[in-house]
């Protein structure tokens, strides 16, 4: 049987079309990618950062220019801390000089970042362009890439600022793993862990089964396991666009991760601080009764297994259950916080109580 090289997952909002989400090992069908978009007579401008750019922005650029009339690039710095109010005023003024017009199209070439404030700007330029992603990292690609949630941050709140903008196109080039430097890889683990631990118990058995060949970033085993978590995401985002109800779920871990993220000031990586997250979580949900310690020991064991954290250190518990209460995720006054019934079953919880908290910090911090 033929190895399968490329998967094609259309988006559907409200029961229509609206995007498809491609995986390649290579940049070689993104002109082709592009013919929906009509982009002949259209303008492109690139976004990409520091280190993402001197490696692909070329290659990108010249299929792009096969299927449009001018392209444009913009490169911030890389780093959280550009992802800023001040760095899209900055592609404001380059998109206003270029004469960029409501049918123009921005694309994002490189991570999170590059990727939420690409987003962002598309959807407040001119009151909304198109935009296409084009994520060259793991945590990019089974993420932030998918599901139209674009923001920056705000005086090191995270995504603070922000709007839902769907993109038009998701094009993955699975080869730039090969590049992404193996902490960064093991972040993008995380959220893909985090799909099983939601969705799809069998899932996260096949993690743990496939480990060495995900390690070892092996195309036959990056291309089902991606494509897998592309799947998850999609069908929680078509089901719920602007998180209502069930979209929430994605959040599991990100409540108490967040916090760690931000009085650590981004030392950690997002992923990581979403596996120390989910570790609380789960913490959490095996202290209520809800888990097994089987259970709780097959979470811990899969993050360790792709080197993630399951603790942290050099905080004050009671410091960032504080924190927590600044989380975009409160509603009237409540944490919507995410609890697992059983790997593979999360559920919405608004009864955590600040004890539980404090005991789920203390003891991702060794205090218990």
């Amino acid at each position: 049987m033929e190895e399968e090289k490329r998967i094609v997952l259309p988006v559907k909002m409200n029961g229509k079309f609206s995007y498809s989400i491609v995986l390649e090992d290579s940049f070689e069908q993104l002109a082709e990618e592009m013919g929906p978009l009509e982009a002949e007579e259209r303008r492109i401008c690139i976004v990409t950062d520091s280190q993402v750019g001197p490696l692909y922005k070329e290659a990108v650029k010249q299929e792009l220019l096969k299927v449009c009339k001018k392209v444009t690039t913009y490169t911030i710095e890389a780093g959280e801390e550009h992802k800023t109010l001040d760095t899209v005023k900055g592609l404001y003024e380059h998109l206003i000089l270029e004469h960029f017009d409501r049918k123009d199209i921005l694309a994002a070439l490189g991570g999170g970042v590059v990727g939420d404030l690409t987003g962002f700007t598309a959807a407040t330029y001119l009151r909304g362009i198109r935009f296409i992603q084009i994520p060259t990292t793991l945590l990019s690609q089974v993420d932030s890439s998918i599901g139209g949630k674009t923001g920056v941050d705000f005086d090191n709140w995270k995504n603070m600022v922000g709007a839902f903008h769907m993109p038009s196109l998701v094009y993955m080039n699975l080869s730039v793993l090969k590049t992404l430097p193996d902490r960064q890889f093991a972040s993008g683990m995380a959220e893909i862990l985090k799909h099983g631990l939601i969705r799809n118990a069998a899932y996260y058995e096949q993690l743990l089964k496939d480990q060495d060949a995900i390690r070892d970033r092996e195309y036959k085993a990056l291309l089902p396991m991606i494509a897998e978590s592309c799947r998850i995401k999609r069908a929680v985002v078509e089901a719920d666009p602007t998180e209502q109800g069930e979209r929430a779920l994605l959040n599991f871990g990100h409540t108490i991760g967040h916090a760690v993220e931000k009085l650590k000031d981004f030392r950690l990586l997002h992923g990581e601080c979403v596996a120390v997250g989910m570790a609380a979580a789960g913490f959490i949900s095996w202290q209520r009764g809800l888990l097994d310690i089987d259970a709780m020991e097959k979470i811990t064991r899969g993050l360790r297994a792709f080197s993630l954290p399951v603790s942290t250190e050099g905080l004050e518990a009671g410091k960032v259950v504080e924190t927590t209460r600044s989380d975009k995720k409160m509603e009237a006054g409540s944490i919507k916080f995410i609890l697992l019934r059983s790997i593979g079953e999360a559920y919405v919880d608004r009864t955590v109580t600040e004890e539980e908290l404090l005991d789920a910090v203390s003891w991702i911090l060794g205090d218990r």
